[in-house]
């Protein structure tokens, strides 16, 4: 005979029964996934936030490794594209180190997609939808795309220098969408209300013009200068490797004053803590990236400053966007979210 307190004392599973999946489902699922995930799943907006922010860090890490990749001279370790040589995908034990440094950074391409997808997939959940959210991620997803098809054409043509400019200038489009979409994961979707006033904004633009300029002949310097990215005969850009790097001083110095001015400016009228922060933290950025520069013009371009370069050339296209971004803000509107009962009625209807 059982004890009776057996009964009592026994603990009942906590576990729910798992929904069945029925073949309706999973044909719904296969015609459009991200419209299945996004009905059964309402990501919390920090979760949508994160997303966007891996994207952003994952593209700034495609920068540095891109960066290592011509620094160590592996930029041909794989010699050919879409395989790593002529017979077979992946790098070989004859290639070296050289092809590990080549195939690794193709590789982490695809943890680039991953965490554009995983954006997009939070963003195309969240509720209530908002297009121009997804539209963000999406336009990161092909800026991938396209470029790592540009990254293949770099490896054919032997590393062209006009090629390896296009493919930094690419990314770099891409660190601008991915920063603008993290911003309007932390705002709402009405009409952007200026916080500064027009002189304020056309003074942020000429800094932006200025920075996207300093991006470009920067390219050129690195087209010109030394590292061309392989140990063997690759050609560079025909100009004086000298005065555009003279060149890329000056404009760094004008991005520098106009940050200058800004936050003067910006103090001058009171502006809100949000633009005056931004500045600031973009200045600070400004000057180490400043002295990283000059310390590797100085002593012949050693890989390690000039990698670290590369990386803060990324933070502070960064930081530029961000303060162009403060100057506004989007009020979030409270949206009164159907129930699950609600949105029952709704699918069934």
């Amino acid at each position: 005979m059982r004890d009776p307190r057996e009964s009592v004392h026994k603990r009942r599973p906590t576990m729910g029964r798992v929904p069945k999946v029925t073949r309706a489902d999973a044909m719904a699922a296969l015609r459009n996934p991200l419209a299945f995930i996004a009905a059964r799943w309402t990501p919390q907006p920090r979760t949508v936030q994160r997303a966007a922010l891996s994207a952003i860090v994952m593209s700034v890490l495609i920068v540095v490794t891109g960066g290592a990749v011509r620094l160590t001279g592996s930029g041909l370790g794989c010699p050919t594209w879409p395989k790593c040589t002529a017979n077979s995908l992946t790098t070989t034990s004859e290639m070296g180190v050289h092809g590990v440094i080549e195939f690794g950074n193709r590789m982490l391409t695809y943890v680039l997609c991953a965490a554009v997808g995983w954006a997009i997939i939070a963003a195309r959940s969240q509720k209530p939808y908002r297009r121009g959210l997804v539209r963000l991620g999406w336009a990161q997803f092909w800026i991938v795309m396209s470029n790592a098809v540009l990254g293949g054409i770099v490896v054919l043509v032997g590393l062209n220098p006009y090629t390896v400019a296009a493919h930094f200038v690419a990314t770099s489009a891409l660190i601008a969408v991915a920063t603008v979409m993290w911003q309007r994961t932390r705002e709402g979707d009405t009409a952007p209300r200026p916080l500064v006033g027009k002189a304020v904004r056309q003074l942020v633009w000429f800094l932006t013009a200025a920075a996207v300029l300093l991006i470009l002949v920067g390219t050129v310097v690195t087209g010109a200068g030394p590292h061309a990215g392989d140990s063997s005969e690759v050609e560079r850009m025909p100009v004086d490797w000298e005065t555009v790097s003279k060149l890329h001083a000056v404009l760094a110095w004008i991005v520098v004053t106009l940050t200058f001015a800004l936050w003067f400016v910006l103090k001058a009228v009171d502006a809100p803590k949000g633009p005056l922060n931004r500045t600031r933290e973009l200045f600070l950025i400004l000057l180490a990236q400043g002295v990283i520069g000059y310390v590797q013009y100085f002593t012949d371009l050693p890989e390690v400053l000039v990698g670290l370069h590369m990386f803060g050339s990324a933070v502070m296209w960064i930081w530029v966007l961000r303060v162009a971004l403060s100057l506004r803000e989007r009020p979030e509107v409270a949206v009164d979210l159907p129930g699950p009962a609600a949105e029952a009625s709704l699918t069934k209807a």
